[in-house]
């Protein structure tokens, strides 16, 4: 039951990958893994460093009694091969494909040696003891068996006690054979996996080779000598030179990247004056408006002034009950004769103009008698 737990955690998380890179359909929802820690401690043991097991006699399990479940102590006996040469994510997924093929899966994965991949494949990157060593690594391995064979024996089945032999069914035309696995296959043992497009150790190798130039100049500037790097000496110069030429290049981008920062937050903030200029210039003329328009607030007060000053010269009317002119005077005055209603009036002295009458007092009248 573990087993099928953690196969059905592992497929669902691969369909998960699959599907994130891909748009979700309408309704669609991702399937959530529940958190557990799942990692190994220790590498997977080589195959010729275990106890071989004589107890009990070999008996292949048929593929409906591996898809049904087997007994724990009997876990379903899976083998694949390879030369896992620069160990990749493809690798890893066809080998999770094969730990998953049963509930109950032993992982028996084989590598093979460097002159046997040298003699049918070609020149590898990794040496046959690194690639031992990243296959023991991956999680989904039980069990390593060094110096696999290229083409699959019956002794070889019944030395490691396989049941099914778990590769993608392209088939791989090698050593004179148009499938290597054509007579797994017609035995019945043969259980098909996926090959992961877009990823293989040629397109790695490829990459490498199509940008060398760049890989060079990295591994120059790591430290690596020109010697270990199999370059020559006027390349060497060549390559120095193109990496100043580049820093310079890049400081120039950098440069002008913030030039183009600067402008930017200079015209934001000339905006932002300019706004706040049109603001304070709105407010300004709207108070000098309150202030020196046609109901603006000087001309109210211009008005109250003027009124005041009016006020202020006008004489002041006399009470109802005050005396009279005549009743006032405590002197007699009498008036012209030449100055009554019957006669009209002379023209008035030049200092006396515009005046309508003459009051004489007393002692004047005397005065005019002596002269």
């Amino acid at each position: 039951m573990e087993a099928q737990s953690s196969s059905d955690m592992l497929l669902s998380r691969k369909r998960r990958r699959e599907s994130s890179t891909r748009d979700t359909e309408e309704g669609e929802r991702l399937v959530k893994v529940p958190r557990c820690t799942v990692g190994l401690k220790h590498p997977a043991p080589f195959a010729d460093e275990l106890e071989p097991v004589t107890k009990k006699p070999y008996v292949r399990v048929n593929m409906e009694e591996a898809k049904r479940g087997t007994h724990p102590d009997r876990p379903v006996r899976v083998y694949a091969d390879g030369i896992f040469d620069v160990f990749h994510s493809g690798h890893a997924r066809a080998l999770m494909q094969a730990k998953c093929l049963f509930p109950n899966t032993h992982l028996i994965v084989g590598v093979c040696s460097d002159d046997l991949t040298h003699t049918y494949k070609g020149f590898t990157v990794m040496n046959e003891d690194e690639r031992y060593d990243a296959i023991s690594h991956c999680r989904y391995v039980d069990e390593v068996v060094r110096n696999a064979p290229w083409t699959l024996t019956p002794e070889f089945l019944a030395k490691h006690r396989i049941d099914f032999v778990a590769h993608d069914d392209i088939p791989y035309s090698s050593a004179g054979s148009d499938d290597v696995y054509k007579h797994i296959k017609e035995a019945g043992m043969f259980a098909p996996t996926q090959r992961t497009e877009g990823i293989s150790t040629s397109d790695i190798i490829t990459r490498i080779v199509r940008d060398y130039d760049v890989y060079v100049r990295r591994n120059l500037q790591r430290g690596y000598t020109a010697k270990e790097l199999n370059v020559s000496f006027i390349n060497e110069k060549k390559y120095h030179l193109q990496e100043r030429v580049d820093k310079v290049k890049r400081k120039v981008r950098d440069v002008e990247e913030k030039s183009k920062e600067f402008v930017q937050k200079v015209e934001e903030k000339s905006i932002d004056l300019i706004q706040k200029w049109e603001e304070k210039s709105r407010e300004f003329i709207g108070n000098f408006l309150q202030m020196f328009g046609p109901e603006g607030a000087l001309k109210h007060m211009l008005k109250e002034g003027k009124g005041r000053m009016l006020q202020a010269i006008s004489p002041r009317q006399s009470p109802n009950s005050s005396p009279s002119r005549e009743e006032r005077s405590p002197s007699p005055t009498f008036r012209l004769p030449f100055f009554t209603k019957t006669s009209p009036p002379p023209s008035p002295p030049p200092h006396h103009s515009g005046a309508r009458g003459y009051l004489v007092s007393e002692d004047d009248d005397d005065e005019d008698d002596e002269s």
